[in-house]
């Protein structure tokens, strides 16, 4: 049951923190990991491993707190550049952050012990829940819950926000202060998540295109939808990974393969563009 439970909640965090990154950059092609949260996630949990006493205590926070840090310096770095408009600079912070990360995490892979260390760093990027517990859930639902009680009761500001800054000013919104809650309500969730399951790709960016398809581009449909879809999207792909295969296939193989071929599908339907 926690590991179903893990798998819903999951779900519905990944595909709602998608929603509300494409409609805020106007782009269908980004995603939660997008301002260098997930790679964040991954160095915070390889250094714990790497580091600090084996422990998921300190994995959990150690990912947590370095998602939320991508987070922050992707918008703090988008501060500083000059080059573009406010959207274009926090998509190049964002690309740039993940770089570091990834860069700062092939090392750590360089020097983690190749028989205990490595092997343990490699299996949590690729993602799993097969250590579900109580526990996990429990550590991660309030920091889950809120966040997205929040994004569901203010879906409809989304609508407005994705519009230029100047015409969501003319309609008595503060883009810049309102799109920092949003993000971080979208983000928090995803950090919390992530170091529970390690990187679950594809997830964020393949469910909001199936919830648009289906449903509206409006976020008040879209958003909600987004939620359900995601959910039954991990379960599935999760009790594919455990049942496939005697040995469990890791969670993020089967939701990037499966997430792939979908948006192979889309795209290359004759109404593709009504869900982009």
């Amino acid at each position: 049951m926690p590991r179903v439970l893990l798998s819903v909640l999951g779900g519905c965090v990944l595909g709602a923190a998608g929603c509300i990154f494409q409609m805020m950059f106007s782009n269908p092609l980004v995603e939660p990991g997008f301002l260098g949260v997930s790679q964040g996630a991954a160095f915070g949990a390889a250094g714990a491993i790497l580091f600090l006493p084996a422990s998921l205590f300190w994995v959990q926070a150690a990912s947590t707190v370095f998602a939320l840090t991508g987070l922050f310096f992707s918008y703090w770095l988008a501060s500083r550049f000059r080059f573009g408009g406010w959207i274009l600079r926090l998509i190049l912070a964002g690309i740039a952050v993940s770089a570091l990360f990834a860069s700062a995490i092939g090392l750590l892979k360089y020097l983690a012990d190749p028989v205990n260390q490595l092997p343990a760093i490699t299996f949590w990027l690729l993602g799993s829940l097969a250590e579900s517990s109580w526990t996990r859930f429990w550590s991660i639902f309030p920091l889950t819950i809120i966040p997205l009680a929040v994004l569901l009761a203010f879906r409809w500001k989304v609508n407005i926000l994705s519009l230029q800054d100047r015409t969501a000013f003319s309609l008595g919104s503060r883009p810049h202060r309102e799109k920092l809650l949003l993000l971080f309500c979208a983000t928090a969730p995803v950090a919390a998540v992530i170091s529970i399951s390690g990187l679950i790709g594809w997830v964020g960016l393949i469910v909001p295109h199936l919830a648009r398809r289906f449903l509206s581009t409006d976020v008040r449909s879209c958003l909600p939808g987004s939620m359900l879809i995601g959910s039954i999207y991990l379960l599935v792909s999760d009790t594919l990974a455990r049942t496939l295969y005697a040995g469990e296939i890791p969670l993020g193989i089967l939701t990037s393969a499966a997430g792939a071929l979908l948006f192979i599908l889309i795209l290359t339907r004759k109404h593709a563009g009504e869900s982009l």
